[in-house]
């Protein structure tokens, strides 16, 4: 993955491009995987990607598109799940490699690109009632995220149900959750770390690597 200073650099799609893209988006909502949340405390939060998955006829992994046009990082690409797609779907997008998988082999998937700090997002299209698209997203090839962080244009689709929660007494001002947050909310000032919650999207990725306990989800008010 490239560092936070080479990511504030890279623009993956223009305004007008990311405008159309979004415009395409009901909602994208984070989902935390293989972290705790302090409302009901389950240490493996798989719970809401599992209750889209099996209520799935099919489930299809796919290579992520994003990362497949814009390559600019070396991410897992077999990682994107595509909840009950249509055959004219799967011959559009063959270049992506979908084939269809168990319900075990998907979560397998998402475990896998969360250790590889991607970032989870279930997509509910336009045209849909619920979320078909469980992709795992980078900030320097997704134009969600890239959007989110250069353009400000992601605000008006991407929402998260939970944020993190930082305990001062523990936190040993490591930088762990700094190198993982791509959002951008964690920062080390004067060998401290400086927590801002009001960019904090409760992806949940800085909770797995912090030694220290120190930070853990909630659920948002």
């Amino acid at each position: 993955m490239p560092s936070e200073e080479e990511r504030k650099h890279i623009t993956v799609h223009t305004d007008e491009e990311l405008r159309t893209e979004a415009g395409k988006i009901k909602n994208a909502v984070t989902i935390p995987v293989n972290v705790e949340i302090k409302a009901n405390h389950r240490v493996l939060d798989l719970s809401e990607v599992t209750k889209i998955l099996i209520q799935a006829n099919k489930i299809v992994l796919q290579n992520c598109g994003c990362r497949i046009d814009k390559s600019n990082c070396g991410a897992p690409r077999d990682v994107c799940l595509n909840v009950d797609p249509s055959e004219d779907y799967l011959m559009k997008f063959a270049k992506h490699n979908p084939r269809e998988v168990t319900l075990e082999e998907a979560l397998n998937a998402l475990k896998r690109s969360h250790e590889a700090g991607l970032v989870h997002m279930a997509y509910t299209m336009k045209d849909d009632d619920h979320a078909t698209l469980i992709c795992s997203c980078c900030d320097c090839c997704c134009f969600t995220l890239n959007g989110l962080l250069k353009h400000g244009v992601a605000t008006q689709v991407l929402t998260s149900k939970y944020i993190a929660e930082q305990n001062p007494e523990k936190c040993v001002d490591c930088g762990k959750c700094v190198t993982r947050c791509v959002f951008g909310a964690r920062k080390i000032e004067e060998e401290k770390l400086r927590y801002d919650k009001s960019r904090c999207f409760g992806c949940g990725l800085c909770i797995s690597t912090c030694p220290s306990l120190a930070i853990t989800l909630t659920t948002r008010n």
